[in-house]
């Protein structure tokens, strides 16, 4: 992330930058649906959900398209950081903390009930994380 704000920062002083966060929006959405596109592709032809995907030339192409889809997903969200002024490893940082707390919470109360996440369905432990 450090380098995405790096070689971002250094185009926008080179004036290759939006001058509106409308645009900043609009790009993670269509980076979002380049990504959602290679994500159909690739469950289509199975590479999803393997234990042990099958690494035959297509599908490592295909797991390529996903990684570069995902990182401009990424890299557009650290633009989107950078121009509302929000460290995105500070915000993921964050994030991280509030996400092991709350599963912390879930395990507590699984257990204070008796139970534990394997005997627990999806909507119970949603249910509990909400």
């Amino acid at each position: 992330m450090a380098k995405a704000e790096a070689i971002q920062a250094v185009a926008s002083s080179h004036g290759f930058d939006w001058s509106e966060i409308e645009p900043v929006f609009a790009k993670i959405y269509e980076e979002l649906d380049e990504l959602k596109a290679e994500v159909k592709t690739a469950q289509e032809c199975g590479l999803l959900g393997r234990i042990k995907p099958d690494l035959s030339q297509e599908n490592e192409a295909q797991q390529r398209r996903l990684q570069d889809e995902f990182g401009d997903v990424l890299f557009s969200c650290v633009n989107l950081a950078r121009f509302i002024k929000v460290s995105p490893e500070t915000a993921l940082s964050g994030t991280n903390d509030k996400f092991i707390r709350r599963f912390q919470f879930i395990e507590k109360k699984l257990f204070e009930s008796g139970s534990c996440f394997e005997d627990a369905s999806l909507e119970v432990l949603d249910e509990t994380w909400e």
